[in-house]
């Protein structure tokens, strides 16, 4: 009797903000007019600096979850993301690896059409206040993709930011798409796209290498 061949099927890991949708951060800056919160991971590597100080930003001027999600609630996914995911989707199964948070996230994957995401989760008090946050792992978008190729799947991600680029070098190969040109100079290794076509043409390409 024959026994099949073991074969590699490839799996796509995207981050969320900046690739598929607006930087949540910044948008509530510009709502605001409170300059600090306009720092991304573009700008700090080290998340949980990025986060204690907006935490404390929001403690500051008395914003509440509340506050946010009002904002998140104005959003669309960037111009041409709906229909690039849809297409990808139909070429692979795909996982949006984010540090955003669930209670974020939600209004944005049902305009994207409820894609599988891995995120984290904030503290929030009785009177809505966030008060921390719970990572669900740390760097997580680097385990989940060394989880993914522990159930032997070949992944392909791409990013934008500092705390994607462990992601990039764990998978098998990665893309920058939006990433600043600082960010990219420092990563020459990852070819970085601008325009949705080109990016989906690389991850079709990538797809149909042989395993």
């Amino acid at each position: 009797m024959a026994i099949g061949r073991e074969m590699k099927q490839t799996i796509v890991t995207l981050d969320l903000e900046g690739v598929l949708v607006p930087e949540i951060w910044i948008a509530f800056a510009e709502k605001t007019g409170i300059s600090e919160l306009r720092l991304t991971t573009r700008d700090v590597p080290d998340y949980d600096v990025l986060m204690q100080g907006r935490l404390k930003l929001l403690d500051q001027h008395g914003l509440r979850l509340a506050d946010i999600q009002e904002v998140i609630g104005t959003l669309a996914p960037l111009e041409g993301a709906k229909k690039f995911l849809d297409e990808l989707r139909v070429r692979t199964q795909v996982i949006i690896l984010s540090d955003t948070f669930e209670e974020f996230a939600q209004p944005l994957m049902k305009q994207l059409g409820w894609p599988a995401i891995l995120c984290h989760r904030l503290e929030i008090a009785e009177d809505g206040r966030i008060t921390g946050y719970r990572l669900r792992q740390s760097n997580q978008k680097q385990h989940a993709v060394a989880a993914l190729k522990s159930l032997n799947y070949r992944v392909i991600a791409a990013g934008d930011s500092f705390n994607d680029t462990t992601m990039l070098s764990e998978a098998d190969k990665g893309f920058f798409f939006h990433a600043p040109e600082s960010i990219r100079a420092q990563f020459p290794q990852f070819t970085g796209f601008e325009k949705y076509d080109d990016l989906l043409k690389a991850l079709t390409d990538a797809l149909c290498e042989r395993n």
